[in-house]
């Protein structure tokens, strides 16, 4: 049984950083593409990292570049998201998401096979 779990969030000042980890278990993350997204109150969920199975190649999503790095330690079977410099905007519910069949990658919820149940992060003005 597949079971990603994250933990991590929390209540942060603007400015502030935070870090997010998301263990595996039931898959071997490093032979699989990885990311988190995140889903504010009323919005749809969106793509914020992602890291493809070898971990040399990183994507990011516009709004997070340069603030946010996806990370694994493979002896661990975790990701990590650091998110520094977290503005308001933020907020959200974050989850890490993992894609299992190739073929079928996007960094799009869609192209995801197995999620956790999220963490939230909230950022106070």
């Amino acid at each position: 049984q597949v079971q990603l779990v994250e933990s991590g969030g929390g209540l942060v000042q603007a400015g502030g950083s935070l870090r997010l980890s998301c263990a595996a278990s039931g898959l071997t993350l490093p032979y699989y593409a990885v990311a988190w997204f995140r889903q504010a109150p009323g919005k749809d969920r969106e793509f914020v990292a992602g890291s493809m199975w070898s971990g040399l190649s990183t994507n990011y999503a516009d709004p997070v570049k340069g603030r946010f790095t996806i990370s694994r330690d493979n002896a661990k079977n975790t990701i990590y998201l650091q998110m520094n410099s977290l503005k308001p905007e933020d907020t959200a519910v974050y989850y890490c998401a993992a894609n299992t069949v190739r073929a079928r990658l996007s960094w799009s919820p869609r192209g995801m096979d197995y999620w956790g149940k999220g963490t939230q992060v909230t950022v106070s003005s």
